[in-house]
Protein backbone atom coordinates (compact mmCIF):
# COMPACT_ATOMS: atom_id res chain seq x y z
CA UNK A 1 0.00 0.00 0.00
CA UNK A 2 1.38 3.39 -1.01
CA UNK A 3 2.48 5.89 1.61
CA UNK A 4 1.76 9.62 1.73
CA UNK A 5 5.20 11.22 1.83
CA UNK A 6 6.10 14.88 2.39
CA UNK A 7 9.62 16.05 1.53
CA UNK A 8 11.07 19.13 3.22
CA UNK A 9 13.99 20.14 1.04
CA UNK A 10 15.82 22.95 -0.71
CA UNK A 11 14.22 24.35 -3.90
CA UNK A 12 13.66 21.45 -6.28
CA UNK A 13 14.26 23.58 -9.38
CA UNK A 14 17.97 24.00 -8.61
CA UNK A 15 19.01 20.45 -7.68
CA UNK A 16 21.45 18.38 -9.73
CA UNK A 17 19.45 15.28 -10.56
CA UNK A 18 22.59 13.32 -11.43
CA UNK A 19 23.95 13.64 -7.88
CA UNK A 20 21.22 14.76 -5.50
CA UNK A 21 20.31 12.10 -2.93
CA UNK A 22 16.91 13.62 -2.17
CA UNK A 23 15.93 13.38 -5.84
CA UNK A 24 16.94 9.71 -5.90
CA UNK A 25 14.88 9.03 -2.76
CA UNK A 26 11.86 10.74 -4.34
CA UNK A 27 12.35 8.82 -7.58
CA UNK A 28 12.45 5.51 -5.70
CA UNK A 29 9.42 6.43 -3.57
CA UNK A 30 7.42 7.15 -6.69
CA UNK A 31 8.49 3.82 -8.26
CA UNK A 32 7.22 2.05 -5.12
CA UNK A 33 3.79 3.64 -5.42
CA UNK A 34 4.21 6.29 -2.74
CA UNK A 35 2.63 9.74 -3.22
CA UNK A 36 4.90 12.78 -2.92
CA UNK A 37 4.33 16.28 -1.56
CA UNK A 38 7.11 18.87 -1.68
CA UNK A 39 7.75 22.05 0.31
CA UNK A 40 10.68 24.20 1.37
CA UNK A 41 11.56 24.80 5.06
CA UNK A 42 10.36 28.40 5.03
CA UNK A 43 6.84 27.11 4.28
CA UNK A 44 6.65 24.99 7.43
CA UNK A 45 4.42 26.42 10.18
CA UNK A 46 2.75 25.74 13.50
CA UNK A 47 -0.84 26.92 13.11
CA UNK A 48 -2.94 26.75 16.28
CA UNK A 49 -1.50 23.41 17.28
CA UNK A 50 -1.28 21.92 13.77
CA UNK A 51 2.05 21.47 11.97
CA UNK A 52 1.34 22.64 8.42
CA UNK A 53 3.24 23.17 5.20
CA UNK A 54 2.41 25.16 2.09
CA UNK A 55 3.60 23.25 -0.95
CA UNK A 56 2.72 21.08 -3.90
CA UNK A 57 2.00 17.50 -4.88
CA UNK A 58 4.97 16.61 -7.07
CA UNK A 59 6.05 14.05 -9.64
CA UNK A 60 9.72 13.59 -10.55
CA UNK A 61 11.49 12.14 -13.58
CA UNK A 62 15.09 11.78 -14.69
CA UNK A 63 15.02 14.39 -17.44
CA UNK A 64 17.59 17.15 -17.04
CA UNK A 65 15.89 20.55 -17.14
CA UNK A 66 12.44 18.98 -16.89
CA UNK A 67 12.78 16.83 -13.77
CA UNK A 68 9.57 17.66 -11.89
CA UNK A 69 5.93 18.64 -12.24
CA UNK A 70 4.08 20.43 -9.46
CA UNK A 71 0.39 20.10 -8.73
CA UNK A 72 -1.76 22.87 -7.30
CA UNK A 73 -0.26 24.77 -4.37
CA UNK A 74 -2.02 23.90 -1.14
CA UNK A 75 -1.64 23.95 2.64
CA UNK A 76 -1.51 20.52 4.25
CA UNK A 77 -1.60 19.22 7.81
CA UNK A 78 1.56 17.13 8.06
CA UNK A 79 -0.05 14.90 10.69
CA UNK A 80 -1.99 13.42 7.79
CA UNK A 81 1.19 12.04 6.19
CA UNK A 82 2.77 8.66 6.83
CA UNK A 83 6.34 9.92 6.33
CA UNK A 84 8.01 13.34 6.36
CA UNK A 85 11.57 13.64 5.08
CA UNK A 86 13.84 16.23 6.74
CA UNK A 87 16.20 16.84 3.82
CA UNK A 88 17.23 20.50 3.56
CA UNK A 89 20.97 21.11 3.57
CA UNK A 90 22.75 22.76 6.51
CA UNK A 91 24.02 25.20 7.77
CA UNK A 92 22.67 23.93 11.03
CA UNK A 93 21.44 27.29 12.27
CA UNK A 94 18.47 28.32 14.42
CA UNK A 95 16.17 28.14 11.39
CA UNK A 96 17.15 24.51 10.88
CA UNK A 97 16.81 23.78 14.59
CA UNK A 98 13.33 25.35 14.65
CA UNK A 99 12.14 22.98 11.91
CA UNK A 100 13.26 20.02 14.03
CA UNK A 101 11.18 21.30 16.97
CA UNK A 102 8.08 21.63 14.80
CA UNK A 103 8.52 18.24 13.14
CA UNK A 104 9.03 16.68 16.58
CA UNK A 105 5.37 17.40 17.24
CA UNK A 106 4.27 14.93 14.54
CA UNK A 107 5.36 11.88 16.54
CA UNK A 108 4.25 9.17 16.97
CA UNK A 109 1.64 9.18 14.19
CA UNK A 110 3.97 10.41 11.44
CA UNK A 111 7.46 8.98 10.89
CA UNK A 112 9.98 11.80 10.38
CA UNK A 113 13.25 10.71 8.75
CA UNK A 114 15.75 11.20 10.18
CA UNK A 115 14.23 11.52 13.67
CA UNK A 116 14.34 15.31 14.23
CA UNK A 117 14.90 15.12 17.99
CA UNK A 118 18.18 13.30 17.46
CA UNK A 119 19.13 15.29 14.36
CA UNK A 120 18.94 18.33 16.62
CA UNK A 121 20.91 16.70 19.44
CA UNK A 122 23.41 14.87 17.19
CA UNK A 123 24.65 17.32 14.53
CA UNK A 124 27.48 15.84 12.48
CA UNK A 125 30.54 17.27 14.17
CA UNK A 126 29.20 16.65 17.70
CA UNK A 127 27.96 13.06 17.56
CA UNK A 128 31.49 11.80 16.88
CA UNK A 129 32.63 13.17 20.24
CA UNK A 130 30.97 10.21 21.92
CA UNK A 131 33.54 7.92 20.27
CA UNK A 132 36.93 9.48 21.12
CA UNK A 133 38.85 6.26 20.45
CA UNK A 134 37.58 6.24 16.86
CA UNK A 135 38.38 9.88 16.06
CA UNK A 136 41.55 11.96 15.62
CA UNK A 137 42.41 14.39 18.46
CA UNK A 138 39.60 16.95 18.42
CA UNK A 139 38.79 20.22 20.19
CA UNK A 140 35.65 22.36 20.24
CA UNK A 141 36.35 25.84 21.53
CA UNK A 142 35.95 29.54 20.79
CA UNK A 143 38.71 30.93 23.02
CA UNK A 144 41.79 31.77 20.95
CA UNK A 145 44.33 30.80 23.61
CA UNK A 146 42.68 27.41 24.05
CA UNK A 147 42.71 26.77 20.30
CA UNK A 148 46.34 27.88 20.06
CA UNK A 149 47.28 25.42 22.80
CA UNK A 150 45.67 22.61 20.76
CA UNK A 151 47.64 23.66 17.69
CA UNK A 152 50.85 23.80 19.71
CA UNK A 153 50.28 20.19 20.79
CA UNK A 154 49.56 18.86 17.30
CA UNK A 155 51.35 21.26 14.94
CA UNK A 156 49.32 20.56 11.82
CA UNK A 157 45.55 20.95 12.27
CA UNK A 158 42.27 21.46 10.46
CA UNK A 159 40.08 24.35 11.65
CA UNK A 160 36.45 24.63 10.55
CA UNK A 161 33.05 26.02 11.59
CA UNK A 162 31.25 23.72 14.01
CA UNK A 163 27.98 23.89 12.07
CA UNK A 164 29.28 24.30 8.53
CA UNK A 165 28.84 21.92 5.60
CA UNK A 166 30.14 21.00 2.17
CA UNK A 167 33.74 21.91 3.02
CA UNK A 168 32.97 25.63 3.36
CA UNK A 169 35.29 27.46 5.74
CA UNK A 170 37.67 24.50 6.23
CA UNK A 171 41.31 25.53 6.68
CA UNK A 172 44.51 23.57 7.14
CA UNK A 173 46.96 25.31 9.47
CA UNK A 174 50.37 23.62 9.38
CA UNK A 175 53.40 24.28 11.56
CA UNK A 176 54.52 27.17 9.34
CA UNK A 177 51.18 28.98 9.33
CA UNK A 178 51.16 32.63 10.40
CA UNK A 179 47.46 33.40 9.94
CA UNK A 180 45.82 31.61 12.88
CA UNK A 181 44.92 34.74 14.82
CA UNK A 182 43.67 36.61 11.75
CA UNK A 183 41.58 33.61 10.71
CA UNK A 184 40.11 33.33 14.22
CA UNK A 185 39.21 37.04 14.05
CA UNK A 186 37.33 36.46 10.80
CA UNK A 187 35.35 33.56 12.29
CA UNK A 188 34.69 35.49 15.51
CA UNK A 189 33.36 38.43 13.51
CA UNK A 190 30.86 36.25 11.63
CA UNK A 191 29.11 34.53 14.54
CA UNK A 192 29.38 33.55 18.20
CA UNK A 193 29.66 29.81 17.64
CA UNK A 194 32.65 27.69 18.64
CA UNK A 195 35.07 26.25 16.13
CA UNK A 196 36.17 22.66 15.75
CA UNK A 197 39.85 21.79 15.46
CA UNK A 198 41.19 18.36 14.54
CA UNK A 199 44.68 17.00 14.10
CA UNK A 200 45.46 16.94 10.38
CA UNK A 201 45.44 13.45 8.89
CA UNK A 202 47.95 13.07 6.02
CA UNK A 203 45.94 10.05 4.82
CA UNK A 204 43.45 12.51 3.31
CA UNK A 205 45.75 12.61 0.27
CA UNK A 206 44.42 9.10 -0.47
CA UNK A 207 40.83 10.31 -0.11
CA UNK A 208 38.06 10.95 2.39
CA UNK A 209 35.75 7.95 2.45
CA UNK A 210 31.97 8.40 2.72
CA UNK A 211 30.40 5.25 4.19
CA UNK A 212 26.61 5.00 3.87
CA UNK A 213 24.64 3.35 6.69
CA UNK A 214 20.97 2.39 6.42
CA UNK A 215 19.25 1.82 9.76
CA UNK A 216 22.65 1.35 11.39
CA UNK A 217 24.10 -1.08 8.82
CA UNK A 218 26.85 -0.19 6.31
CA UNK A 219 25.75 -0.71 2.70
CA UNK A 220 28.78 0.62 0.84
CA UNK A 221 31.20 3.51 0.42
CA UNK A 222 32.65 5.97 -2.05
CA UNK A 223 36.05 7.63 -1.87
CA UNK A 224 36.28 11.37 -2.42
CA UNK A 225 39.64 12.54 -3.77
CA UNK A 226 40.68 16.15 -3.20
CA UNK A 227 41.46 18.28 -6.21
CA UNK A 228 45.10 19.21 -6.88
CA UNK A 229 46.27 21.72 -4.30
CA UNK A 230 43.23 21.16 -2.08
CA UNK A 231 42.98 19.73 1.42
CA UNK A 232 39.19 19.42 1.21
CA UNK A 233 37.75 16.38 -0.52
CA UNK A 234 34.04 17.33 -0.30
CA UNK A 235 32.30 17.02 -3.67
CA UNK A 236 30.92 20.56 -3.14
CA UNK A 237 34.56 21.70 -2.98
CA UNK A 238 35.69 19.94 -6.15
CA UNK A 239 36.41 16.48 -4.76
CA UNK A 240 36.09 13.57 -7.20
CA UNK A 241 34.06 10.50 -6.18
CA UNK A 242 35.74 7.15 -6.81
CA UNK A 243 34.82 3.52 -6.24
CA UNK A 244 36.10 1.95 -3.03
CA UNK A 245 35.30 -1.00 -0.80
CA UNK A 246 34.75 -1.25 2.94
CA UNK A 247 37.77 -2.15 5.06
CA UNK A 248 37.78 -4.07 8.32
CA UNK A 249 38.36 -0.77 10.13
CA UNK A 250 35.32 0.76 8.39
CA UNK A 251 33.21 -2.18 9.55
CA UNK A 252 34.59 -1.89 13.08
CA UNK A 253 33.59 1.78 13.19
CA UNK A 254 30.11 0.99 11.83
CA UNK A 255 29.63 -1.83 14.35
CA UNK A 256 30.35 0.64 17.16
CA UNK A 257 28.09 3.46 16.02
CA UNK A 258 25.38 1.53 14.16
CA UNK A 259 23.28 0.40 17.15
CA UNK A 260 23.06 3.99 18.46
CA UNK A 261 22.01 5.33 15.04
CA UNK A 262 19.33 2.65 14.71
CA UNK A 263 18.02 3.26 18.24
CA UNK A 264 17.75 7.00 17.63
CA UNK A 265 15.88 6.72 14.30
CA UNK A 266 18.76 7.84 12.08
CA UNK A 267 17.80 5.74 9.05
CA UNK A 268 20.01 7.41 6.42
CA UNK A 269 23.49 8.35 7.64
CA UNK A 270 26.79 9.08 5.93
CA UNK A 271 29.99 8.87 7.95
CA UNK A 272 33.36 10.29 6.90
CA UNK A 273 36.49 8.20 7.42
CA UNK A 274 40.05 9.35 6.68
CA UNK A 275 42.55 6.53 6.94
CA UNK A 276 41.55 4.68 10.09
CA UNK A 277 39.75 7.59 11.72
CA UNK A 278 36.12 8.67 11.93
CA UNK A 279 35.82 12.43 11.40
CA UNK A 280 32.06 13.11 11.00
CA UNK A 281 28.69 11.39 11.34
CA UNK A 282 26.33 13.14 8.91
CA UNK A 283 22.66 12.89 9.89
CA UNK A 284 21.13 16.14 8.64
CA UNK A 285 21.19 15.71 4.84
CA UNK A 286 23.65 12.99 3.82
CA UNK A 287 24.68 12.54 0.19
CA UNK A 288 26.47 9.95 -1.93
CA UNK A 289 23.79 7.37 -2.77
CA UNK A 290 23.72 8.10 -6.51
CA UNK A 291 27.50 7.75 -6.79
CA UNK A 292 27.42 4.48 -4.84
CA UNK A 293 24.66 3.13 -7.08
CA UNK A 294 26.69 3.95 -10.20
CA UNK A 295 29.87 2.36 -8.83
CA UNK A 296 28.51 -0.76 -7.11
CA UNK A 297 25.00 -1.17 -8.47
CA UNK A 298 23.64 -0.91 -4.90
CA UNK A 299 20.19 0.68 -4.88
CA UNK A 300 20.62 2.49 -1.56
CA UNK A 301 17.37 4.41 -2.05
CA UNK A 302 15.47 1.10 -2.16
CA UNK A 303 17.23 -0.09 1.01
CA UNK A 304 16.28 3.14 2.76
CA UNK A 305 12.65 2.84 1.71
CA UNK A 306 12.57 -0.79 2.83
CA UNK A 307 13.75 0.32 6.27
CA UNK A 308 11.08 3.05 6.38
CA UNK A 309 8.35 0.65 5.28
CA UNK A 310 9.39 -1.81 8.00
CA UNK A 311 9.11 0.92 10.60
CA UNK A 312 5.73 1.98 9.30
CA UNK A 313 4.47 -1.60 9.56
CA UNK A 314 5.64 -1.54 13.17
Amino acid sequence: MGLNVAVQMDPIATINIAADSTFRLMEEAQARGHRLFYYTPDRLALDEGRVTARGWPVEVRRVRGDHYTLGEETVVDLAGFDVVWLRQDPPFDMGYITTTHLLDMLAPGTLVVNDPFWVRNYPEKLLVLGFPDLTPPTMIARDLATLKAFKARHGDIILKPLYGNGGAGVFRLDSNDRNFTALWEVFAGINREPLIAQKFLPAVSAGDKRVILVDGEPVGAINRMPADGETRSNMHAGGTPMQVGLTERDREICARIGPLLREKGQIFVGIDVIGDWLTEINVTSPTGIQELERFDGTNVAALIWEAIERRRRG
